[in-house]
């Protein structure tokens, strides 16, 4: 493989991911989601040995 192709793929993967993090933020709705801060872990039973 020749290194424009392997520059043409690398590009083609960031833009990709770029593309896709921008689309999550454009599209993020912050009314449907509990802020971060109050989630809390979900509680586990401890066994006891």
């Amino acid at each position: 493989m020749s290194n424009a192709k392997v520059l043409m793929l690398i590009a083609a993967f960031v833009a990709l991911t770029f593309g896709s993090f921008i689309w999550f933020i454009v599209t993020w709705d912050a009314d449907k989601e509990q802020p971060v801060g109050q989630l809390t872990p979900a509680y586990i039973e401890r066994a006891t040995i």
